[in-house]
């Protein structure tokens, strides 16, 4: 059995480094070659981007997801993979056969009040409580939805209803769409090829009639129609898909192309082999289709060479999805070490096993997040951090750092836990942040500089990555502490100070770890999980405390070169202010003596709430000079993460006789309170998800439960102590509660 627990982690790594080999590796093309149209370049948002990464963001725009499924699956069957449109061929099938495109459901609306108004309750397709419609369903209300839509652009972001906020998204969704359509021709153009050809043969007539000499009246009659279809596509073409015949940064949308060709009486070459390509895509003629595709490509290759590039390698940034296969990796390691976790004292060698299966699996899953960041980097041609959506990136990026770091010095499992977490739920972060558009924008002109992005940014969100550490630590204290006994469980020597042990004993210490619990180290006592715990959170608090500050006076320094003065009392100065003062709160607290174990964990998760505030909660202020963004759809969710850290530090701050692993025998007592605070703790958070976590909910439960923690404090007073756990092995007591 030991033999077989070594070659677990083998196992794990060979599983998920064969899907990343395979997700890597080049594809090739279907029938239609629609990868190598996607390829393209286009200028959107100020920066040159395929006709991927256009369809990828419209996508998430309009209905929160990458791909369009083709058939519906029940959602027990979770092991059967739909059909899937993917996002250049739904973009493909928009622009050139916009009646399929029509009938497939993207639209969400998921808001009863605005389904009531519309009169949609009864239509649509419902998955996983969501509803999705088709812009078909969407025709006889796209007046309505028009005209709600304006009335809420007249209010402020931050003072919108629930009602007019969906209202505009819905509404910014259907122009969104609206304007794909006539990205490369008129909607509904049938041989877009053919009509180009003969607008083109239009011209000459029209020269004429503009220069005085004989002219065909009836040609020229012949443009009125198309010149019409061509302003539209002018106005409301969506990405600038033609490039430059002179300057190269020149680029025009098709309708404006085609309307300049009408003054100079040549048809810009792109705008020919568009024509193809979108009446050959929809007459299902894929060998025109791929001709043009390739004749494109090669016309651009000897002057936008770069652009190509630039085009090949997000197309392929896009299609691997490091950061999706990241997660998938840190979910499975997550899962490998809250099993080691919880293992250890019970089943030593196969704890063992799951740790070094989580361990490879994060330093995995790290590598492809670090090419994820990096990939990114370079297509960017920035530092790592520019906006939010990279923040989550980078955060979690440097928290997985950190889980490494602590795992080589305290093989437990625990840095594989909060590694694992801090980049899936971060990931998780940055996926939900993505859904408002482009995460690649181009960069307010205060921000437009690499240096003290490199610099203040970097510095400042290494000093959250840090501070999220150490409360992610202190919640992990206080879940083993309250529920198992695990806190008062010691460590092996090996594990406790892997330098102090030979690689010999270190690669026995898993064989070794029974015996080696009862007898601690020579000359050096062994430290509890609990005591391991509370160097772990002290060490990353300082850290925090170091990175904050350092970051904070950067900060500054930049400042006072873009708006003159170092300090302004912004709210987002006063966040990273109030971080850099809360860790050195913490660091005083453990120097001083004012605070033990629980105290200096309690403080750190309260650390989380700070960070957050600064993090994501000045941009809800919609004031200062750092909210670059009324973000309302993240507050509930801020609000959901705000009310449960403070309900861990209640329960943080339950009595000694609660905690499973500060007592050698749980009492009646104890399990009665714990049990009743973890039940208060789901009351308050679902009823907080059903009501929107209002205000005054939040408030009236918090301090209900804070009341009842004082209650329960009182009370075990009154109640004969229970014996104290000495530091060791865990207690034999009944593992009731």
């Amino acid at each position: 059995m030991k033999t077989l627990f070594k070659f677990v982690p083998w196992f794990f790594i060979a599983l998920f480094g064969a899907e990343i080999v395979a997700v890597m590796l080049p594809k090739r093309d279907g029938e239609y070659h629609v990868r190598e149209f996607a390829r393209l370049p286009v200028l959107l948002n100020g920066r040159i981007q395929p006709f991927d990464s256009v369809a990828r963001n419209a996508l998430l725009q309009i209905r929160s997801t990458a791909a369009v499924p083709l058939e519906e699956v029940p959602s027990w069957k979770f092991w059967h993979h739909p059909k899937k449109l993917k996002a250049t061929p739904w973009l493909l099938e928009v622009m050139a056969r916009p009646e399929d495109a029509d009938t497939r459901p993207v639209f969400l609306i998921h808001f009863s009040d605005l389904l009531s108004e519309l009169k949609l309750q009864d239509q649509g397709v419902e998955k996983s409580g969501l509803r999705y419609y088709t812009y078909n369903q969407l025709k006889p209300v796209l007046n309505v939805i028009a005209e709600q839509g304006r009335k809420a652009a007249d209010v402020k972001p931050e003072e919108q209803t629930t009602f007019q906020k969906q209202v505009t998204k819905l509404a910014n969704a259907v122009m969104l769409y609206q304007r794909l359509k006539v990205t490369l021709q008129p909607e509904g153009a049938d041989d877009f090829a053919g009509e180009l050809a003969q607008f083109r043969k239009d011209l000459v007539p029209a020269q004429a009639s503009e220069s005085g000499k004989d002219f065909d009246k009836t040609a020229l009659q012949r443009l009125a129609l198309p010149l019409e279809d061509f302003k539209m596509m002018a106005q409301f073409g969506y990405p600038l898909v033609i490039p430059p015949l002179t300057a190269r940064d020149q680029w025009q949308n098709a309708g404006a192309a085609l309307l300049e060709s009408a003054r100079s009486v040549e048809l810009h070459p792109a705008l020919t082999w568009y024509g193809t390509m979108t009446t050959a895509y929809r007459q299902q003629n894929p060998e025109a289709f791929n001709g043009a595709v390739a004749s494109y490509r090669e016309w651009l290759e000897p002057k936008f060479a770069k652009e190509l590039t630039k085009g090949r390698a997000e197309f392929y940034f896009n299609d691997v999805q490091a950061f999706l296969h990241a997660t998938i990796i840190y979910i499975c390691a997550l899962v490998l070490a809250l099993t080691a976790i919880l293992t250890f004292a019970v089943t030593p060698n196969l704890s063992e096993s799951l740790r070094r299966s989580a361990f490879s699996l994060i330093v995995l899953a790290g590598v492809v997040h670090t090419f994820g960041l990096v990939y990114r980097m370079v297509l960017e041609g920035r530092p790592p951090v520019t906006n939010l959506y990279s923040s989550a990136i980078f955060i979690g990026w440097a928290a997985m750092l950190l889980g490494i770091i602590v795992e080589r010095i305290y093989r437990v499992g625990i840095g594989c836990l909060v590694a694992s977490l801090a980049g899936f739920v971060t990931l998780l972060i940055a996926h939900n942040l993505a859904l408002g558009g482009d995460t690649m924008e181009m960069l307010r002109a205060v921000l437009d500089t690499n240096f003290w992005l490199a610099t203040h940014v970097v510095v400042i969100t290494l000093g959250y990555a840090s501070t999220f550490f150490a409360g992610l630590l202190a919640i992990i204290y206080i879940g083993l502490g309250l529920f198992t006994p695990l806190l008062r469980q010691k460590l092996t020597p090996a594990a406790a100070d892997p330098a102090s042990a030979p690689n010999a004993a270190r690669r026995k210490a898993s064989d070794a770890r029974e015996t080696s619990n009862a007898a601690p180290a020579a000359g050096k006592p062994v430290p509890t999980i609990g005591q391991a715990l509370g160097k772990m959170v002290y060490g990353v608090v300082c850290f925090a405390t170091l990175f904050s500050f350092v970051g904070t006076v950067l900060g500054g320094i930049w400042a006072d070169q873009s708006w003159g003065r170092f300090w302004g009392w912004d709210p987002k100065e006063n966040g990273a202010l109030l971080i850099v003062l809360w860790n050195a709160i913490i660091l005083h607290a453990r120097w001083g003596g004012l605070v033990r174990e629980r105290g200096i964990m309690n403080l750190a998760v309260f650390g989380n709430v700070v960070t957050s505030f600064s993090w994501f909660g000045v941009n809800m202020l919609g004031i200062g000079l750092h909210s670059y963004g009324f973000m309302d759809a993240a507050f509930k969710w801020l609000m959901m993460f705000v009310v449960g850290q403070l309900l861990l530090i209640g329960d943080g701050l339950l009595p000694r006789a609660c905690w499973r692993g500060l007592t050698a025998t749980p009492t009646t007592f104890g399990t009665a309170v714990r049990w009743t605070a973890v039940g208060f703790n789901l009351l308050v958070m679902l009823v907080g998800l059903a009501t929107g976590f209002n205000s005054i909910w939040c408030v009236f439960s918090l301090l209900l439960f804070f009341v009842f923690i004082l209650a329960m404090y009182l009370a075990s007073l009154a109640t004969p102590p229970a014996p104290a756990a000495p530091s060791g092995q865990p207690s034999a007591a009944p593992a009731a509660g």
